[in-house]
């Protein structure tokens, strides 16, 4: 399974980085991960990524628990999807490429910097893969 982890915007903060970086390092141990800056005015993902499952985060989208999450990646390994999840920049997400989200998530009603969003999102990864896989880090 291949994991991308695609934001808009500089990421700036080193601290909510690092966290990021290493809680997809972590689950490295069982799937692919890339994290990266994009800009949409220069980045396709929709061509570059057609089959992949596409998770979107967004403010007003589908709130989830640790355990709802962990089946949904459960289910895409099971399918072999490719999983790519976007955070948007300042400004949110592109609103051309909201409805074409397969899901649309929000990690909270609250609002976060989006580095400390990031580094949130990879946390709920690596949690989801440990969880699937038995591993103590979830207790």
């Amino acid at each position: 399974m291949k994991l991308y982890l695609y934001y808009i915007g500089k990421a700036r903060d080193e601290h909510a980085n690092a966290m990021a970086a290493e809680f997809l390092k972590r689950t490295s141990r069982w799937a692919s991960c890339e994290m990266r800056e994009i800009d949409p005015r220069r980045f396709d993902l929709f061509a570059r990524h057609s089959p992949a499952l596409k998770i979107f985060l967004d403010p007003a989208g589908k709130a989830m628990d640790s355990a709802r999450f962990a089946e949904a990646m459960r289910k895409a390994e099971d399918e072999g999807r490719e999983v790519v999840f976007l955070l948007g920049g300042h400004d949110g997400l592109p609103s051309e490429w909201k409805p074409r989200a397969d899901l649309l998530l929000s990690l909270s009603a609250m609002t976060f910097p989006h580095e400390l969003a990031r580094a949130m999102l990879a946390e709920q990864i690596y949690r989801a893969f440990a969880t699937l896989r038995g591993h103590p880090y979830p207790r």
